[in-house]
């Protein structure tokens, strides 16, 4: 089932859905409850769920990467301790780092390929898994954004923070570090360039909730903003976001994409807007390589 053939009222309940306001038992509840040329809109619903084994891009396996788990120390977070899935390129390195931040609920197999992409592209990754703390994502979404929501969020971007850090410092990196979100992880990755400044040195949030105006003359990385076109919580930010980059002389790039929906880089999910997606992440790995080199 594509993005077009899905009733625009089911996006609205599943934007709900996501971002915690309601649980997989009201969005599906209320989506069959509603009807669609007659006949109930429940199937729509279940389609957008996702469906990650058909999305995966880049095999766990792939000759041209090496991926592991690894635990790190996270002083001041939600338990002292982090964990992450570390990708690198097959070769020797050192490498430019890029920090590849989750979304609301957790280190899911999205993610992961996300991770695997950035390394195929040639530099260092590290996913944190925020949920590590609480025993790791839990196998699926639902699960998993009921544990992000109930962690102290000071002590989970605390581990985000450290999470950046540790892989500026690793063996494997050269000292560049770069950082990209999704959803939650765009907010964060406006959160990095606040509080890491000059140890920052390219940022990419998608769809992500800006940060305080005051803060913004912290940043100190170029940034790339990537927003949908149809996502008018996240969109509602923007003005006074943009406003604020241009009075401290921040360097940044914004897109948004024509027809595009939050999350439409997210390829498990009919909200995946492939045109806009592409170009995106062609945009994002040309300006970490522009910025980290």
């Amino acid at each position: 089932m594509n993005q077009s053939s899905i009733d625009e009222r089911l996006y609205e309940l599943y934007d709900e859905y996501c971002h915690g306001y309601i649980d997989r038992r009201e969005f599906l509840g209320r989506a069959g409850a509603l009807t669609v040329g007659g006949v109930s809109a429940l199937t729509m619903a279940q389609a957008l769920l996702p469906q990650y084994a058909e999305a995966q891009t880049i095999s766990f396996n792939d000759e041209r990467i090496r991926g592991q788990y690894v635990d790190y120390p996270s002083p001041g977070g939600s338990s002292g301790t982090m964990r992450g899935y570390l990708v690198q390129p097959a070769d020797q390195g050192p490498f430019a780092s890029v920090l590849v931040i989750h979304e609301n609920r957790g280190l899911n197999p999205y993610i992961e390929d996300v991770a695997r992409r950035v390394a195929v592209a040639g530099f260092l990754a590290l996913a944190p898994d925020g949920l590590s703390p609480v025993g790791g994502y839990p196998g699926n979404d639902d699960d998993g954004r009921i544990l992000q929501q109930g962690l102290d969020q000071d002590k989970l971007r605390q581990d985000m923070l450290n999470s950046a850090r540790y892989l500026k410092t690793h063996q494997l990196s050269n000292g560049k570090l770069g950082a990209t979100g999704f959803c939650w992880g765009g907010g964060t990755t406006n959160f990095l360039a606040v509080t890491l400044g000059n140890q920052l040195q390219a940022a990419v949030p998608f769809y992500g909730a800006a940060p305080a105006v005051q803060d913004v003359a912290q940043i100190e990385a170029p940034l790339l903003i990537h927003y949908a076109e149809n996502d008018e919580r996240i969109n509602a930010m923007r003005p006074d976001f943009e406003a604020a980059l241009q009075a401290n002389s921040v360097p940044y790039q914004i897109y948004s994409y024509p027809g595009t929906r939050h999350g439409f880089h997210n390829n498990s999910t009919p909200r995946y807007h492939e045109a806009a997606a592409d170009l995106a992440w062609e945009r994002t790995i040309a300006f970490f390589k522009e910025h980290l080199s």
